[in-house]
């Protein structure tokens, strides 16, 4: 069996009280990997796109992203849709997870390329068994590595 690259998560969230809460319960559910929390989204797509622009610089790593649509700087919309048109990127699962649950909103974001669209719960006890569900998916998902595909 050949040696899996391990996947780094790369968490979009300005919200640091959703941000710890997201960590701990992926931590709970037994997820280990690197987690880069970023409360931007020009900070993430500088990260994600690199100084190139199109995200070859992770050729070759495996990246899952969370990403929430409520950022101060940019829509989630906008950076999801940049990560799936970018050359280096565009395999690379991503997540959203958001407070959002209009209809349309989801359905533009599977257009655009999201792979799981999760509703926040309001509630504390929900959102932390939601993202607990979420981290024991991570430990039997399959991620490409980027370039490879």
């Amino acid at each position: 069996m050949p040696d899996q690259t391990p996947v780094t998560i790369v968490m979009i969230e300005d919200d640091e009280g959703h941000a710890r809460l997201i960590e701990k319960n992926i931590r709970r559910a037994g997820v280990n990997n690197e987690i880069k929390p970023f409360t931007t989204g020009t900070d993430a797509l500088g990260f994600l796109l690199g100084s190139d622009g199109n995200g070859r610089e992770h050729k070759g790593e495996a990246l899952l992203i969370l990403l929430d649509l409520n950022l101060p700087d940019m829509s989630g919309v906008d950076i999801l849709q940049k990560i799936k048109q970018s050359q280096g990127l565009h395999m690379t699962p991503v997540v959203v997870l958001t407070t959002t649950d209009d209809k349309r909103e989801i359905q533009r974001c599977y257009d655009l390329g999201c792979n799981v669209y999760v509703t926040k719960p309001v509630d504390y006890e929900h959102f932390a068994q939601a993202i607990r569900q979420l981290g024991l998916f991570f430990t039997v998902m399959q991620v490409p590595e980027n370039g490879k595909a």
